[in-house]
């Protein structure tokens, strides 16, 4: 198959070529002199460190729905939150992931697993998980000193990236989103946003001590952001995942109760929403998440107090990032990218990024062609949105 005068982008920059595919791998680049012309884009593949299942549910339907819709939204690879139930914290459910059949023309599902057992509290085998092919370990800062110590110690000693967290159940067990005007307007418990500033200082010491990787998950706090910014600077091997939603969203979208925007950890206030802008244009987020996380309309058509935390994003990945990030020129394709798939799969081990013979895991799509969104469930839920991914076979 021949896509002719298409423009490839990935880490290194953009350039037009005609490109051969033959069974989903290419073949043959011929890159065009001049800017060429077309609306038509192969990236590599999106890869997303940050997804559940529908309810917290894991079961062999949703983890095929979870495959085939992060596929429609470009992304062939992601990371599963290891909070569900079960839990993913020992090698039985770790292998009941891993055997799940996959659909052909669906997203791989890797495992990330909690260090802590759900049951009783415990270490979980960190080496067998490991062994067993389980890509990072999980750990929220809940957990108590003398274990987090044991943990970064098989973080070090494996090499592996540690997924962390940072967050105080003592201050957010009560709350529901950002403590704050909103909160205090809708008479509706806020976490404060201490909490999350507190456990990453925590983290980033406990790994400047040990001399490991950190990935914070999810985070949420320019202050946060910007410990962690600091911490690379002083040559320490920590990074930072921000979702879209804080990017493009504050507390102000809970007004009128909207259980739709309760998202965990809660939308930042405006002020918070526009320092972390800032943070991104300056080359501060490390990786991007769609944070995603479906839940029955019985979970989320309720009161606010009641809701389930989470949204739905993962099948309009794609255009959601081009459109918001890229065409609105807050970010290049090549640092999106990188944002999207190269510092992703290097958390993980991988190496993700160029297109070039060889390759197989990329996404072909159309800048200019529109797609609506028509999901309740999703922030962006009767927005256009641009960057519509073609099949293949229909070209």
């Amino acid at each position: 198959m021949l896509i002719s005068n298409v423009k490839i982008c990935d880490i290194n920059g953009e350039r037009f070529a005609n490109v051969e595919v033959e069974e989903g791998v290419i073949t043959k680049i011929e890159e065009i002199s001049g800017s060429g012309e077309g609306s038509l884009c192969i990236i590599p593949s999106l890869i997303d460190l940050n997804v559940r299942v529908k309810d917290d549910v894991l079961n062999s339907k949703r983890i095929e729905e979870l495959s085939r819709s992060a596929s429609k939204g470009g992304i062939k690879e992601l990371v599963l939150n290891p909070e569900s139930t079960p839990a993913i914290d020992d090698e039985i459910v770790l292998e009941f992931v891993q055997n799940n059949e996959i659909p052909k023309e669906g997203a791989d599902i890797h495992c990330s697993f909690n260090t802590i057992k759900v049951s009783d509290a415990t270490l979980s085998n960190i080496a067998i998980l490991l062994k067993k092919g389980a890509v990072a370990p999980f750990m929220s800062t809940t957990t108590h000193n003398n274990l987090a110590i044991k943990i970064a110690e098989y973080v070090k000693m494996y090499n592996v990236t540690l997924f962390c967290r940072a967050e105080d159940r003592s201050l957010s067990n009560m709350g529901v989103m950002t403590e704050g005007a909103v909160s205090s307007h809708l008479g509706l418990a806020g976490i404060p946003a201490i909490g999350e500033l507190l456990h990453v200082s925590r983290m980033i010491e406990l790994a400047r001590y040990y001399g490991i990787k950190v990935l914070f998950k999810s985070i949420a706090n320019p202050r946060s952001i910007e410990m962690i910014s600091k911490a690379k600077k002083e040559g320490m091997d920590v990074r930072c995942e921000v979702s879209i939603h804080h990017l493009l969203h504050s507390d102000e979208l809970c007004e009128n109760f909207n259980t739709t925007a309760k998202i965990y950890p809660p939308l930042a206030t405006i002020e918070d929403m526009r320092l972390m802008q800032e943070a991104l244009r300056n080359g501060e987020i490390d990786i991007l998440t769609t944070l995603h996380q479906p839940s029955s309309p019985v979970n989320k058509e309720v009161a606010f107090f009641d809701a389930s935390y989470g949204c739905e994003a993962i099948e309009e990945a794609l255009p959601l990032y081009y459109t918001k990030l890229v065409k609105s020129g807050f970010l290049s394709m090549s640092d999106f990218i990188r944002l999207c798939v190269k510092n992703p799969a290097k958390a993980i081990g991988k190496e993700r990024g160029t297109i070039e013979v060889g390759t197989k895991d990329f996404v072909l799509f159309d800048t200019q062609k529109a797609l609506h969104v028509s999901n309740k469930q999703s922030l962006y839920n009767g927005e256009e949105l641009f960057g519509v991914i073609k099949n293949l076979d229909a070209i």
